[in-house]
């Protein structure tokens, strides 16, 4: 009985052996988990709520819509569409790889670009894969239900003018942010403040709910352009048939109220359509109303005419002697067209003789006087347009000028001018003599303006400028059915670094009208035309004629001259 005894001691010590072993891991297995519990909880619970909300919780920017640009009429000019952006989370894609061939093929990537660019971004949270495509389509691909693929509200711009106003009004980037024009000019005040949302998403990242933020987003101001919509349309459409028909490399129109200085119209060729911008000529995009400069030829003889009028030693009847058609000035020499012989100042403006001009400026006025009064017509100054890019042309010091250049002058070589500076200049003869500022916004303040020539010498220039817009005039081809136009035309040379081309010509004509009461004052310029002459009076004046007859009836603006019977010169074209 001794030895079974025994054994059953032996037995019942090796078992309470192993079961304590066991209860001691055990032991120890929770008191490990009690301590990682109590780490988890305690020491590390605010690191593991912040993974925890960042992983889950998200705050997204809310973009609100640019503001709009509408003409002095509301017309839009410039209008944000919403569209969708489609993007994905990049993290979430990368253990879903089976999906990326359908996700490929629905957004038009190749897979291999898929994949490349989620490696690319593997430790990021978000990549787009299109941007601001139609609502509709963006749908169609969510409706797939691809792990970590959403989209977001965005707005493309839309500009209805298209290209009748796309010099002007410019163009956004795809980040909606002004690049050209009035959209880079007022880009600040078109903007809109973006707002702020909490998105909640689930464990595969798809988003559950949307809290709105503390910053809801304020769309962008509308801004009111002094443009007429219909006098641009109309602007636009007589310059492109000019610079087509006479094969010109480009050209300009700008309309101002000739009380306000509101820009009604300015138009340029070439434009672009700022709707669809792929592989276009970044030159077009140029405003060269305001940018591009040029020397304006006889355009510019009415200033230094009527600055030697305000000197007193001329009137209109002064008689000058143009024979024998050409003028030296020491070893240089200066011609007309022809021998207008003995002629008065009021036909030198008529028949806009450089001959003429020459001895008036050299015989009356000195160089310092000629210098301030172009500054004070706002040459080499900027017009302050509101516009960007804005030349501010050039005008060397008069300590500089030689007899010739003097002479040179008062025919508008040796002065570099903007097409928007000259059309400025007009307005001191269509206002009374008073310069005042322009304005791309509606309904400028009115300025007192700064006073340049005396109401007689503006009354004396106006009749003058009414003849070199009648049949004996250069101008002839201005001339507007029952109304009073006033207005010069202007032929000059293209220079360039090597001088002056002996075949290319600038062609302008600036003017006003109804001519007794004026109203709107017009500036036409026409580059290198290559076909059917290159004058003044055959490329700008009928471009000023169209222009001016359209915009005189679009605002019903009263003829001060019902009987008109004008004889038109022949150049036209369709």
């Amino acid at each position: 009985m001794t030895g079974p005894s025994h054994y059953f001691v032996v037995t019942g010590q090796a078992g309470f052996g192993r079961s304590g072993f066991v209860m001691t891991l055990m032991l120890i297995a929770l008191a490990l988990m009690a301590v990682r519990a109590f780490y988890l909880q305690v020491l590390d619970a605010p690191f593991l709520r912040h993974e925890a909300r960042r992983q889950a919780i998200e705050t997204v920017q809310q973009e609100g819509h640019r503001g709009m640009i509408v003409d002095r009429h509301g017309q839009p000019l410039a209008i944000s569409t919403p569209v969708d952006s489609l993007w994905a989370n990049p993290h979430i894609l990368l253990k879903e790889p089976a999906v990326w061939p359908r996700l490929a093929h629905a957004i038009g990537w190749r897979t291999t670009t898929l994949e490349k660019a989620i490696d690319a971004q593997r430790h990021e949270q978000f990549m787009y894969l299109r941007r601001q495509v139609d609502p509709r389509y963006a749908q169609g691909v969510l409706a797939l239900r691809i792990p970590g693929v959403a989209s977001q509200r965005e707005y493309r711009r839309y500009y209805p003018a298209g290209a009748v106003a796309a010099t002007v009004i410019g163009f956004t980037n795809i980040n909606d942010q002004g690049q050209d024009g009035v959209e880079l000019a007022y880009n600040s005040f078109l903007s809109p403040r973006r707002g702020r949302a909490i998105v909640v998403r689930d464990g595969l990242g798809e988003p559950i709910a949307v809290r709105r933020g503390r910053k809801p987003p304020r769309p962008g101001r509308t801004l009111v352009l002094s443009i007429d919509e219909r006098i641009q349309y109309l602007a636009y459409r007589e310059l492109l048939k000019a610079v087509r028909y006479h094969d010109a490399s480009s050209g300009s129109v700008i309309v101002l109220d000739a009380h306000t200085g509101e820009i009604l119209a300015l138009a340029n060729v070439p434009s672009f359509n700022p709707n669809t911008r792929s592989d276009l000529d970044s030159s077009y995009y140029r405003d060269r109303a305001v940018t591009d400069v040029l020397e304006p030829g006889s355009s510019l003889k009415p200033f230094t005419i009527a600055l030697a009028l305000q000197s007193g030693r001329i009137v209109p009847h002064t008689l000058i002697s143009t024979s024998p058609g050409s003028y030296w000035v020491g070893p240089d020499k200066i011609s007309d067209v022809g021998d207008f012989g003995l002629i008065d100042v009021s036909h030198v403006i008529a028949e806009s003789s450089n001959v003429g001009a020459s001895k008036i400026t050299l015989t009356t006025l000195t160089r310092r006087a000629m210098y301030r009064n172009f500054l004070r017509l706002g040459f080499a100054h900027s017009t302050h347009s509101g516009l960007p890019g804005e030349s501010s042309g050039y005008l060397s010091p008069p300590e500089t000028w030689e007899p010739i250049q003097k002479a040179t002058l008062s025919f508008g070589y040796g002065i570099s001018v903007t097409p928007m500076q000259m059309a400025r200049a007009y307005t001191v003869f269509a206002d009374g003599g008073v310069l005042r500022p322009i304005s791309i916004l509606k309904a400028p303040p009115r300025s007192p303006g700064r006073r340049v020539f005396s109401r007689t010498v503006v009354s004396e220039m106006r009749h003058m400028l009414e003849l070199a817009a009648s049949p004996v005039g250069t101008g002839a081809n201005a001339d507007v059915v029952n109304y009073r136009v006033a207005g010069k035309t202007g032929t000059a040379h293209i220079a360039d670094a090597k001088g002056y081309h002996k075949h290319r010509y600038v062609a302008s004509f600036g003017g006003f009208a109804p001519a007794s009461d004026p109203r709107l004052v017009i500036f036409v310029d026409i580059r290198d035309p290559r076909k059917h002459g290159y004058y003044g009076a055959q490329c700008a004046a009928p471009v000023f004629r169209k222009v001016m007859t359209g915009a005189l009836r679009i605002l019903n603006i009263p003829p001060d001259n019902p009987v008109t019977t004008m004889a038109r010169a022949q150049t036209r074209w369709p």
